[in-house]
């Protein structure tokens, strides 16, 4: 009689949850044979920064990954960061003029550097 109940049990405990669609495993197969994203078009076109940039990051066309790298690497180098809030970047007198303003958050800042790229 206990064995009767082990093994309706076994067979009312649910079933394993039905696989996630085809589109996962192949990001999986594609992670494990070591193929990379195909980066972007637009964001690897050379564009010109102004004036007022070029004294920041150099005055050569480059991408806006690269422009967004060196903005970056000036930040750091200079110390712009906010010392309590690490996201807010503090504007020396070579960024109040792309900035407009004396303080911006790092997510404002792409989106304001971006009008000073042609």
């Amino acid at each position: 009689m206990a064995a009767k109940k082990k093994a309706a049990k076994k067979s009312s405990r649910a079933k394993k949850p039905a696989r996630k669609t085809a589109k996962k495993a192949t990001k999986k197969a594609a992670k494990r044979t070591g193929a990379k994203r195909k980066p972007n078009a637009a964001f690897m076109k050379a564009m010109q920064p102004s004036a007022q940039l070029s004294e920041v990051i150099g005055d050569g066309a480059m991408p806006r990954t690269e422009v967004t790298k060196k903005l970056w690497a000036y930040i750091k180098r200079k110390g712009l960061q906010d010392k309590k809030n690490r996201r807010m970047i503090n504007a020396d007198e070579n960024l109040r003029p792309i900035f407009k303003r004396d303080q911006v958050s790092m997510f404002e800042m792409t989106k304001l550097v971006n009008k000073h790229l042609s």
